[in-house]
């Protein structure tokens, strides 16, 4: 299905307000860059004109692609649903907010050149390319949930959550093929099929900055995190990840796509 060299895929909820800025740096670094490749926002639901404004955007560049999922369903199932429509060799998803600057992403491909299936964005290999650091108590929850990774899935990675991941094209299909958990806690599932599956996965220091809008409530989604990777464990004790893959369209059969370059009446 690989028709370019690469995609990068941006969740987006209610982002009316970063949406444009974001698509600008984004198709400016691709073109400075010489990369052929398509950008694709799925939008998860959004209640403001978010979907609006990238359809606008598409009309006016061939590089801009829209995926609606079918309501809110959750981060996850947006970058699963962006990455199975992915019709590039190197798949890369990004957070709208760019809290890792795209300017990075030559990090995570110069590493799927060099072997790796999987090539992880970390906020925490290299603390001084923080340009914005979290709050300590985020912090000491950050940490707390390192080590509950490391206790329950066996993962021993400086940073899960930094949502800034890239993967050959196959590797990407074989793992969100298998993705369950729909939210926050999906990174760390990705991660653990990633090493069942047996794809090399390298963790990547890169430059960060915290955003005060960020939409995770430590809270709350910290402990439904802390519960996906129990259910992670059980998903994978009880078989469920053992299936085929699933495809785009088994995944959100009543999902739409917006056309390249042409928007919809």
């Amino acid at each position: 299905m690989t028709t370019t060299d690469y995609s990068i895929i941006i969740p987006a909820y209610n982002e009316s307000v970063r949406i444009i800025p974001t698509l600008d740096r984004v198709l400016a670094y691709i073109q400075q860059r010489g990369w052929e490749a398509e950008i694709v926002v799925v939008n998860d639901g959004s209640r403001d004109d978010t979907a609006e404004i990238v359809r606008d955007y598409a009309s006016g560049s061939a590089s801009v692609r829209l995926v609606e999922n079918p309501g809110n369903r959750g981060k996850g199932y947006s970058v699963r649903n962006g990455i199975l429509h992915a019709k590039g060799a190197v798949v890369l998803f990004t957070d709208a907010d760019l809290s890792s600057p795209i300017e990075e992403a030559a990090k995570l491909v110069d590493s799927i050149h060099r072997g790796s299936d999987v090539a992880i964005g970390s906020r925490w290999l290299r603390a001084d390319l923080q340009t914005t650091r979290q709050p300590l108590y985020r912090q000491i929850l950050g940490r707390a949930f390192n080590l509950a990774l490391k206790v329950v899935l066996g993962l021993s990675f400086k940073d899960t959550q930094c949502g800034f991941k890239a993967f050959k094209q196959q590797a990407a299909r074989d793992i969100f093929g298998r993705q369950i958990i729909r939210r926050w806690g999906f990174d760390p599932e990705i991660l653990f099929l990633a090493r069942q599956l047996g794809y090399k996965t390298e963790e990547i220091a890169v430059a960060w900055a915290h955003d005060e809008r960020s939409k995770i409530n430590p809270i709350k989604d910290g402990m439904n995190m802390l519960l996906d990777l129990f259910r992670i464990r059980w998903n994978s004790i009880s078989g469920k990840y053992d299936c085929s893959p699933q495809t785009a369209q088994e995944l959100s059969p009543t999902a739409e796509e917006v056309p390249v370059g042409h928007p919809r009446a």
